[in-house]
């Protein structure tokens, strides 16, 4: 894995950070929910209706009360008040299961779609943005994100808007039913109420945004540690790394302690505005049932709003600040869908024409920083069909021709043919499939050994996957496993040598079968008598595509059609074997060094 620290001015793979509060976030929502418009009406009528039903049950327990109250008692209660009360607390409960049934659909859905749109896009985002990204933090921000919206709408839906709903009808009886004062009252008190927990919250999320940073920094610092797990064993690191680890959770702990205390502070502070309301109101209600013109009945219905609505203010500085965290967690996962991606595809981009595979580089300059120029007018052409290999020190820009070509940047000046056609001009997924690469560096999923083969063309049969395992010199290695392909090559293939992932390397790029073949390096990690024979194998591959060889040791491209030497980015030699040596420049040098190392 590999970090390279962000300055200013942010490189453009950075998740950008624009100047907007985290309420932005919804409006990235907004069409994720839009398609489902008629489940969200559904499960609005639901939550509505079922608040109805709520409001109403005091109503009727008041008639109730009032009937049984000395004067008024009745020598039985009426059969329709206890079939209406029964009715209307069974009615409460089916209309809010049935909106919590309507709107999973919708929530479920809204996260697998934002989930797919972000894994998507970071897949359409350049090189320079993943070599550039800390993965472990990255997927902590698309896992909260993802969880943030389950969240937003759980909260929303099922607490905002529903206490709400009971907010207006509990004020529009209290209004109506008795005096302003009653609905004055309990308008303060709730004003009160919500200005206070909205602005102590906001101050308490510094700490809950303080502990989320920690907590991503945390989980890179572990995830980094363990991927490099070798590393860190090979220098008897594991208390070092433990430390660094430490002191993110030592941060965290500090801003989730005052996150906790400052809590406290809130729900005491809620109490005290709750009861002071409620003691208003209810004093009120009983100086009218003394004064004769209210009931019993009525002082209960006063207390029985008031409990309704009150108990679910009590969470409202939870819900507020669990909403604002889940608005911030989607916030940090849809900025990465801002993230512009630096090589896209033209509008109307066409797919690759087939062709016989020609390859051609006009006047390539190529920079990875403006700063430090790696190509200087790199320019050959590769007919179809034969092999050009190119060699040099470290740092040549060998490399570097192999990213240009696949399109995983643009170059700044010249252009890049397959077929006579620039490849920034079709579609990138067209240019990819028409080229497969043997890489130096192989990287596996961790998954069987088959998966792994088969990734070079997905829906391959077991006999092409183990055809492809005989070109590449594996299958016989793999044949004598316990669990044979199905075997698992762990993290990064790590539980293969480096001889073996390069061999299913070198089988995956044979089942994909492209008419353009890279190798960088190909068989740098194999031993002598497996180079033979795979290098054996390559030779015959390459008659029949045209080749681009990225090299080190010169043995493996004595064959080749033509040689390109490049130094510091530019080409100061070409030439087949023979006749480079005959030159007896810089080829002839690095051919005979590496003759007095056998």
């Amino acid at each position: 894995m590999r970090h390279l620290s962000a300055a200013p001015p942010s490189p453009p793979g950075a998740v950008p950070q624009p100047s907007r509060t985290e309420w932005g976030a919804l409006r990235t929502l907004i069409p994720y929910l839009s398609r489902y418009r008629g489940r969200i009406f559904l499960a609005a009528l639901s939550l509505i209706t079922a608040k109805v039903a709520n409001v109403a049950v005091p109503l009727v327990l008041k008639q109730i009360i009032d009937r049984l109250t000395p004067g008024h008692q009745a020598a039985a209660i009426p059969l329709a008040l206890l079939l209406a009360y029964g009715g209307l607390r069974f009615s409460n409960t089916l209309f809010t299961e049935l909106r919590d049934g309507i709107f999973a659909r919708v929530s479920q859905r809204a996260i697998r779609d934002a989930a797919l749109s972000v894994f998507r896009h970071l897949h359409r985002l350049s090189l320079r943005f993943h070599l550039e990204r800390q993965t472990g933090g990255m997927s902590r921000d698309i896992e909260r994100g993802t969880r943030g919206i389950e969240t937003l709408l759980r909260f929303a839906l099922f607490s905002i808007f529903p206490t709400l709903v009971e907010m207006t009808m509990v004020g529009v009886i209290l209004t109506v039913r008795y005096d302003l004062w009653f609905g004055l009252i309990t308008l303060v008190t709730l004003l009160i109420y919500i200005s206070l927990t909205v602005a102590i919250t906001e101050w308490r999320t510094q700490f809950r945004r303080r502990m989320n940073e920690m907590d991503s920094r945390a989980n890179t610092r572990a995830i980094d540690s363990l991927l490099n797990y070798e590393t860190v064993k090979y220098f008897g690191n594991e208390e070092c790394e433990a430390r660094r680890y430490d002191e993110n959770l030592q941060r965290w702990e500090e801003a989730s302690v005052r996150s906790q205390t400052s809590l406290a502070a809130l729900n005491t502070t809620q109490s005290l505005v709750i009861a002071a309301g409620a003691t208003l109101l209810v004093g009120r209600a009983a100086a009218g049932v003394v004064a004769g013109r209210l009931t019993l009945g009525d002082l209960v219905l006063i207390n029985s709003l008031l409990l309704q609505l009150y108990v679910p203010l009590n969470f409202l500085g939870v819900i507020y600040r669990e909403m604002k965290q889940a608005l911030s967690d989607m916030d940090r996962m849809f900025r990465l869908l801002a993230v512009n991606e630096e090589v896209a595809d033209p509008p109307g981009a066409p797919a690759l024409v087939a062709g016989p595979g020609e390859v051609r580089f006009e006047q390539v300059d190529f920079s990875y920083d403006a700063r430090r120029e790696i190509l200087h007018a790199v320019d050959f052409t590769i007919p179809p069909g034969r092999t050009l290999a190119v060699v040099g020190a470290s740092g040549a820009g060998k490399s570097t021709l192999s990213r240009l070509l696949f399109r995983f940047y643009d170059v700044n000046g010249g252009r890049i043919l397959i077929d006579g056609q620039d490849i920034r001009s079709v579609q990138q997924t067209s240019l990819r499939a028409a080229i497969g690469i043997v890489p130096q560096d192989t990287v596996l999923f961790n998954d069987s050994i088959a998966y792994n083969i088969a990734y070079g063309k997905p829906g391959a049969s077991q006999a092409e996957v183990e055809e492809a395992a005989r070109a590449a010199h594996i299958h016989a290695f793999i044949e004598r496993l316990p669990d044979g392909y199905a075997t698992l090559v762990g993290e990064r293939g790590l539980k293969l040598s480096g001889g073996e992932k390069q061999r299913v390397a070198i089988a995956r790029t044979i089942l994909k079968n492209p008419r353009i073949l890279v190798f960088d390096e190909a068989t740098s990690a194999l031993d002598s008598q497996s180079e033979k024979a795979i290098q054996d194998e390559l030779d015959r591959i390459s008659r029949t595509h045209t080749t681009l060889v990225i090299a080190h040791r010169l043995s493996t491209i004595v064959g080749a059609d033509e040689i390109i030497v490049l130094d510091h980015g530019r080409v100061v030699e070409r030439g087949n074997h023979e006749a480079l040596l005959a030159l007896g420049q810089r080829y002839a040098k690095m051919w005979s060094l590496q003759q007095q190392s056998l």
